[in-house]
């Protein structure tokens, strides 16, 4: 397979590209072709969906609760205190990559107030604004403004202006890589030990812990593979949970809550939106592949397929917070919430990156390759397809298939799967729970009124899930089959 790789590339490739697609509408569309000539067959598949539904909102329960209570614990300790009794504490410096285009001064500069309260050494932390030189004036007037205001706060705090460039895809994981070059030349010539340099990569609106690097530095000096590790902890969509509308405020929760879940998931644990590495693993892979959109899980399998299964994201106990989508309109918003959503299901592309590199990859073992694939596979196929069929599926085998309908398991398809579902919902209970511990206090300037609403809100978890989640990401997954690549768009957040 490795030499037709070589030979074909482009063209095997494109086929990668077809493989998860096809498979989407296979599956979204099975009951309606099947059903007419083996109804018991699709009905068997949808109840085994459902059943795999059911195992997977145990799974979500369980693991969320038992990453709410080690953040409950370990959000109390003092790291700073851990970190500094360690032997190499005082070599350790941190660098961020704040990637920002087309941003508001005022987030960017409520991210970097939000940093001056670490309660690591300021002097070493190193900050880089990544700005797009396309943006022109306003991106050198913001970085000025910034760099003035907190240049004496931090060790540096510097701006690097990505050009464009042929061949590179406009987005996050290249304005990243241009910085993360700028980091290896700053480094060395402060002369710096690069072993013991992080690089934290961190979106504009994300608002890391006071603690957050000095649990870093404890974690980072204490993991004898720390070189092969990425660091993450959960982030939250709860930075203007308030603010934003019911609708929004409902996928946020979802987003936020299905992320604590897999905090504890260490055993397929990829790290999301803000997280850190150490500069030597960086350096060793090449940075960010310049060629794609979502970077997250990319450059964790770029890392994985260089480096080998030593690979693997390391979870911190910490809250990280973000903004959900917030436009000027209702409607604004809606259409940034479904843009924002296609971007993130756009990390389909990184299954015919892993496919080409299951193959391409002998010095990696078997086993953790075909792991790490099947669950970005999984991952990728169950987001499109769950709401048609856990939704519509049990009704269309008999309304594609009258006669079936007459059989009793046609007669009691629609009763049994109701029933998996329905047990699905008692697990809400808990997750509502952990929602509101986990979420901002109530602000006097939301209406004690309005408080209700947040229990009634899932009710519209089925609409919701469809037009903010399924339905964009079955978007993504037809234009990568027709060949119809996704623009980079930034998600406004006023």
């Amino acid at each position: 397979m490795k030499n037709l790789i070589d030979r074909y590339p482009k063209q095997i490739t494109r086929f990668f590209e077809t493989i998860l697609p096809l498979t989407t509408w296979f599956i979204i569309t099975l009951p309606i072709w099947l059903s007419p000539f083996h109804p018991a067959i699709v009905a068997y598949f949808i109840l085994s969906f459902d059943v795999y539904f059911l195992y997977k909102s145990l799974s979500v329960t369980f693991f969320s609760t038992l990453s709410y209570l080690k953040l409950k614990k370990l959000s109390d300790v003092d790291w700073r205190k851990k970190a500094g009794e360690l032997k190499n504490f005082s070599k350790v410096y941190h660098t961020l990559i704040i990637t920002n285009y087309m941003e508001q001064t005022d987030k960017v500069k409520r991210t970097l107030e939000y940093l001056t309260k670490l309660d690591f050494p300021l002097k070493r932390i190193i900050i880089i604004l990544a700005m797009e030189e396309r943006e022109g004036i306003t991106a050198k007037d913001r970085a000025a403004t910034l760099i003035n205001l907190y240049k004496n706060k931090f060790g540096l705090v510097t701006a690097t202006f990505h050009p464009d460039i042929n061949g590179e895809v406009k987005g996050k994981a290249s304005n990243s890589a241009w910085a993360g070059k700028e980091i290896s030349g700053i480094i060395r010539k402060k002369r710096i030990n690069p072993s013991y340099v992080t690089v934290t990569s961190c979106d504009a609106d994300s608002l890391l812990s006071d603690k957050y690097f000095s649990y870093l530095t404890y974690v980072f000096l204490s993991d004898p593979e720390r070189y092969f590790h990425f660091y993450w902890a959960p982030v939250l969509l709860y930075s203007n949970f308030w603010e934003v509308p019911l609708p929004i405020r409902l996928q946020a929760t979802i987003s936020s809550i299905m992320r604590l879940s897999t905090l504890s998931k260490s055993h397929n644990l990829i790290q999301i939106s803000t997280y850190s590495l150490s500069l030597n693993m960086l350096e060793k892979i090449g940075y960010w592949d310049t060629n794609i959109i979502p970077e997250d899980w990319h450059v964790f399998l770029q890392a994985f397929f260089k480096l080998g299964a030593k690979v693997k994201t390391i979870p911190l106990y910490l809250i990280t917070s973000r903004d959900a989508v917030h436009s000027h309109t209702l409607l604004g918003t809606f259409k940034s919430r479904y843009e924002q959503e296609k971007r993130w299901a756009w990390g389909i592309t990184d299954v015919p990156y892993a496919l080409k590199k299951l193959f391409t990859s002998p010095h990696i073992a078997l086993l953790p390759k075909l792991f790490n694939v099947s669950y970005v596979i999984e991952t990728h196929l169950f987001w499109p397809t769950s709401f048609f069929i856990l939704t519509l599926g049990a009704s269309i085998p008999a309304i594609m298939n009258p006669v079936f309908s007459r059989t009793t398991l046609g007669h009691n398809l629609p009763r049994i799967s109701g029933l998996i579902l329905t047990i699905t919902t008692i697990f809400l209970s808990v997750l509502i729970f952990i929602d509101t511990k986990s979420r901002p206090k109530r602000p006097n300037t939301f209406s004690i009124a309005k408080t209700p609403l947040l229990i009634f809100q899932w009710i519209l978890l089925p609409v919701v899930s469809f037009f903010f989640s399924s339905l964009p990401a079955l978007e993504a997954h037809t234009r990568l089959l027709i060949g119809k690549r996704l623009e980079y768009k930034v998600t406004e957040k006023i």
